[in-house]
């Protein structure tokens, strides 16, 4: 089955020293900001091991810097879980739910009472805001927006009951995702600011989308049971199926090639930026945080791929949570 696949990525692959320290102090803080709850909640959310793919996506990260990868990543999954239920079926109240999430962003402040996904994004944000330079604060609100606005098309998605084309599921399942947050934060664990010029550059926008559609396509191989189950329909084996009109090894075989295709790409663009850098006259140290958000993107998608084959959450998904109720223990995302 899927879980079986392997994909090749040919990028370094490391675990932060600060990996246990981090566990501690992720589980501390989803207690606290009531993410997961006791019991049963807190156990399955402790076998998905968040820590464990901040330390694999963030090698170079230690301390309040890998904890707020850890913490951020704690948030996706477990918002994320929050739309496998009724919400998930009725877009107007996700994007009303999400829509206090996307006023959290642009500044305001939850309310009294406010829910657990709103404590903790409130709290991710704020952190991720000190000390970051102010184009990194405007861009990564653009891509909190995105982010939460998208769910609600993937309610739709799952409304319509058959896959979309393959534009319409890329801007969907690129939102849904969150894949560009990471990069995001990469930057901020590995304390660089990447110039304007380098950063829109040709290069690092197609390799930044690469490194994005890789890591979703990798991990919609492997999450396949667990949402064809669930009934979404943006995962790109489905939409292959019925776009290409074939049987499940050809679309799991197109689904590698696409993969494979975006790592060459991003392995061939790589080699160009060096070059590139010194077209725009970059200084050193210029040319040295472009180099190390070269490495952060490659790292990211290793240790993405390292933590996916062997966590709980998709490997016993559908033993743990059945998808015949909601794929969350605790509701903490207020409707």
């Amino acid at each position: 089955m899927p879980q079986d696949i392997e994909f090749h990525l040919p990028f370094p692959k490391s675990v932060s020293p600060d990996l246990e320290g981090a566990r501690r102090r992720n589980l501390a803080w989803v207690q606290r900001t009531g993410l997961a709850g006791e019991g049963r909640s807190l156990q399955w959310y402790t076998s998905w091991d968040m820590p464990l793919l901040a330390a694999c996506g963030f090698p170079s990260a230690q301390g309040p810097a890998l904890d707020l990868c850890a913490d951020a990543m704690a948030f996706f999954f477990v918002f994320d879980d929050q739309f496998d239920g009724p919400l998930g079926q009725d877009p107007a109240r996700a994007a009303a739910a999400c829509q206090q999430l996307i006023d959290l962003v642009h500044g305001a402040a939850p309310a009294p009472g406010a829910d657990a996904c709103s404590v903790a994004f409130a709290d991710l944000w704020a952190r991720s805001r000190d000390g970051a330079h102010p184009a990194w604060v405007a861009r990564t609100a653009h891509e909190w927006e995105y982010y939460f606005a998208t769910q609600a098309h993937e309610a739709i998605g799952r409304l319509r009951g058959t896959p979309a084309d393959m534009e319409t599921y890329r801007q969907v399942r690129r939102g849904i995702a969150g894949t560009d947050l990471p990069l995001s934060l990469g930057e901020r664990a590995a304390g660089i600011t990447v110039p304007a010029a380098a950063f829109h550059s040709p290069q690092l926008r197609i390799m930044r989308q690469a490194a994005i559609d890789v890591t979703l396509m990798c991990n919609d191989v492997y999450s396949l049971e667990k949402e064809e189950a669930r009934g979404d329909m943006d995962n790109l084996v489905l939409v292959l199926e019925h776009t290409q009109s074939c049987t499940r090894d050809e679309a799991l075989a197109a689904a590698g090639r696409e993969i494979d295709g975006r790592i060459q790409r991003f392995r061939e663009l790589a080699r160009q930026v060096p070059a590139m850098c010194l077209q725009l006259g970059l200084t050193g140290p210029q040319r040295t945080a472009v180099a190390v958000y070269v490495e952060a993107m490659g790292a990211w998608m290793s240790g993405y791929q390292a933590w996916q084959t062997q966590t709980r959450r998709y490997t016993s998904a559908l033993q743990v949570v059945p998808h015949t109720g909601p794929g969350y223990f605790d509701e903490v995302l207020g409707a």
